[in-house]
């Protein structure tokens, strides 16, 4: 059965049942109480929250009852959990990405994961208050309108950054530890000392992150 073919009320109940287990799973991870599973945890719940989302995405569009949206009163702050998971991933928290990749020439910009998956946690929690207070389709249509204008590419940014920092440390491969080397042939110096220090890096975050190095991934010896 499609999603289109659930009722509104079944459909809201299970994306609102993903949501809500981001949401605590995140703040759960943002306690720092098992560092050494942060990013594999994230990394998988991103994930699933992307599921949601692709459900979202593809279901025809959700039109709310009511022209105007009610007032939920005060957005919780998310300040706290933004603080705790900026510390927690302090050795990768920054990354690189490309705003909107239909547009030439995009510059990369700097990001942070912390700062993505609160921004996440804040536009989800705002239509999971009006999904407790009975409003579905309120809820669906901030949920599908958020996926689309924003934490849609929010959560992908971050799950690229995730996925690529397993992938770093899975298969031994450098992390780029210097900006702006040259890597022409007349600074090879200067590349080795670069790759040696992406190892050294590497090596410092696996431990912490719950990440193992070199797990033979590839086939080719």
């Amino acid at each position: 059965m499609s999603d289109n073919a659930l009722t509104p009320d079944d459909f809201a109940v299970q994306i609102a049942d993903q949501i809500e287990s981001f949401i605590l799973s995140v703040r759960e991870v943002a306690k720092g109480d098992d560092p050494d599973s942060a990013v594999p945890y994230l990394l998988l719940e991103v994930s699933q929250l992307l599921l949601a989302g692709g459900r979202l995405g593809a279901h025809e569009d959700i039109v709310p009852d009511e022209r105007y949206e009610p007032d939920i009163g005060p957005e919780p702050d998310a300040d706290e959990l933004r603080q705790r998971l900026a510390a927690l991933l302090e050795p990768i928290d920054v990354y690189s990405e490309v705003f909107d990749p239909y547009v030439p020439r995009s510059t990369p910009v700097a990001c942070r994961i912390s700062d993505d998956l609160a921004d996440v946690v804040t536009d989800l929690a705002h239509g999971l208050a009006h999904f407790r207070e009975g409003r579905v389709s309120e809820a669906l249509w901030w949920w599908q309108f958020s996926y689309l204008s924003n934490w849609g590419s929010t959560a992908s940014a971050s799950l690229r950054a995730l996925q690529s920092l397993v992938a770093h440390v899975r298969l031994d491969s450098p992390l780029d530890a210097l900006d702006g080397l040259d890597t022409d042939d007349s600074a090879g110096d200067e590349e080795q000392l670069a790759k040696e220090a992406g190892r050294v890096m590497a090596a410092e975050i696996a431990g912490p992150l719950g990440l193992r190095q070199g797990q033979g991934q590839s086939r080719r010896g």
